[in-house]
């Protein structure tokens, strides 16, 4: 019996970003090909400047590649006019920060409910408190962001991302700003995400502990991907493929 790869949600061929020209020319990302499949939860690691930042702009359509192919859930982003990728990526594509980016004057529910206000739904506030109560801040609902924990505020950051029904959710070091106890809730939180709730999560971290909770690792270095495995689960897993790749 053969078994059917799950449908992918992220397919990049051949991507590469160039900045600057002559001797300023910088290469970000050099053919980089990846792949990951729906509900399906993803971790990217490397040093400072290995095109981790670049990779999730492109995969954001925020910024442009100079080759190759980005396409998300089906739709290649190069063959989108302009309102059609601003609706795919409002729609389609979730977004996670280090830096939570919370409006201090709205509560929990006004703050994750926001983008599908601003996109004319008129589910916002509902589907804002069933997300928020998912991800544990039930008892939060009207508390604005100086009435919460950093560890709240990114799961409200959350709820916000996944509230509009994203198959793609991108995270950027969403844990670089929280406690040891903090970031280990988020990380799993996002595996949830994956596992439970069927989102793909492609997630850039430096911490090998919070990697652990993704079901794969693609270590990059010099706008290449070196090496894309599986992980058990143990916290040993990303530290020691770091090693063996020359990387820690």
């Amino acid at each position: 019996m053969t078994i059917e790869p799950t449908p992918a949600i992220v397919e990049i061929r051949g991507l590469t970003k160039v900045y600057g020209t002559g001797a300023a020319e910088v290469t970000a990302l050099d053919g980089v090909d990846l792949r990951v499949g729906a509900g399906e939860f993803v971790t990217v690691m490397g040093p400072s400047g290995c095109g981790k930042s670049t990779l999730l702009n492109l995969l954001g359509g925020l910024d442009t590649p100079t080759a190759g192919s980005v396409s998300i859930d089906g739709h290649t982003l190069g063959d989108l006019p302009d309102d059609q990728l601003t609706e795919l990526r409002r729609r389609r594509i979730g977004f996670v920060f280090q830096f939570v980016n919370l409006i201090p004057v709205l509560d929990a529910t006004e703050n994750a409910s926001l983008p599908l206000r601003l996109d004319g739904n008129k589910e916002a506030g509902a589907r804002a408190v069933q997300w928020l109560e998912r991800v544990g801040l039930g008892d939060r609902l009207h508390n604005r962001p100086d009435q919460l924990s950093g560890g709240q505020q990114q799961r409200v950051a959350i709820a916000r991302a996944l509230a509009g029904d994203p198959a793609l959710v991108l995270a950027d070091e969403p844990t670089g700003n929280l406690d040891s106890r903090s970031a280990t809730e988020i990380g799993g939180l996002l595996r949830q995400v994956s596992t439970e709730w069927g989102r793909s999560v492609l997630m850039v971290t430096h911490d090998p502990r919070i990697a652990s909770f993704a079901q794969r690792l693609v270590l990059m270095r010099d706008g290449r991907i070196v090496d894309d495995l599986e992980l058990d689960g143990s916290n040993e897993g990303p530290r020691t493929a770091l090693e063996r790749a020359g990387l820690l």
